[in-house]
C-alpha cells in the first residue's frame, strides 16, 4: 500500500474549525439612545462596516427614533437580505416601536424580533 498524504485540514484541523466558527458568529450592534438626523450618518457607516456578517441589532436603549434613521435600518435590512445574511433587531424599546408604528411600518418590515409583535 502506498503512503497516504494528509490533507490540509488533517494537518491543521483547528484552522478549519476556527474559520467555520468565525463564519457562524453573529455580530452584535447596539443602537444609540437617540436615532435622530444627526445620528443617521454614523449609523449608516457603522452598519456598512458590519456588512457581510449576520447581525443582531440591540434596540433596548433607543429613546427617540427619527424617520431618517428608520430608513437607514430599512435599507440595512434589505441589504442583509440581498446578501443572504441574517439581520435582526432585538429587544426594541417602546419608543422605537412607537416610531415604527407612526410611520405606518410593521415590526417585521425592520426584522424586529420579540414577543411584543
Amino acid at each position: 500500500m502506498g503512503a497516504h498524504k494528509p490533507t490540509q485540514s488533517q494537518m491543521n484541523p483547528g484552522k478549519n474549525f476556527d474559520m467555520e466558527m468565525q463564519e457562524m458568529q453573529t455580530e452584535q450592534y447596539n443602537l444609540p439612545e437617540f436615532l435622530d438626523v444627526t445620528a443617521s450618518g454614523a449609523l449608516r457607516q457603522e452598519l456598512l462596516e458590519k456588512r457581510g456578517q449576520d447581525i443582531q441589532v440591540y434596540a433596548g436603549d433607543v429613546q427617540r427614533a427619527g424617520t431618517l434613521c428608520l430608513q437607514v435600518l430599512l435599507s440595512a435590512r434589505e441589504t442583509w437580505k440581498n446578501d443572504n445574511k441574517a439581520f435582526e433587531i432585538t429587544e426594541p424599546s417602546s419608543e422605537l416601536m412607537e416610531a415604527v408604528k407612526q410611520l405606518g411600518l410593521k415590526p417585521t418590515d425592520l426584522s424586529i424580533a420579540g414577543d411584543e409583535l
